[in-house]
């Protein structure tokens, strides 16, 4: 089995946000290719739109974005088995219980409070990234 580019699909209303990360994966796995949306709509309809073979092997989503938070976006995925198997992570400025737990009840697989250094950004998306390992193996 040939090993593919991890295909990676980011929510993120914060541009600079979405621009550290995609440093940050580059840094670790040059071969990573970020679909990069705005809206938890935007990434709904992303995911609602291509086949199962082209879907991401993680989604990362904000938790605070307009049309439609990551947590009702994990809410709306839940529902279909098709999504089950990817990865879902939350990556948000808040630190609230609440905010965490609501993510994790619809379905997110991990929560993680952004970072506030380089360093500790390279750190999760190595984490990040070994996710799509595992989701290879499936």
């Amino acid at each position: 089995m040939t090993s593919t580019a991890p295909t990676i699909l980011i929510a993120d209303d914060d541009p600079e946000d979405i621009e550290l990360m995609e440093m940050a994966f580059a840094d670790v796995d040059p071969s990573a290719v970020l679909i990069k949306r705005n809206t938890g709509k935007e990434a709904l309809d992303y995911l609602l739109n291509h086949a199962d073979n082209q879907l991401p092997c993680l989604i990362i989503l904000d938790f605070n974005m307009p049309e439609l938070k990551g947590s009702e976006v994990l809410s709306i995925i839940s529902k279909e088995d098709r999504y089950n198997h990817i990865p879902k992570i939350v990556l948000s400025t808040s630190n609230a219980p609440i905010h965490q737990h609501e993510c994790m009840t619809n379905g997110a697989t991990e929560y993680f409070v952004k970072p506030a250094s380089l360093k500790e950004i390279n750190k999760l998306a190595r984490k990040m990234l070994a996710y799509c390992k595992d989701y290879e193996g499936k």
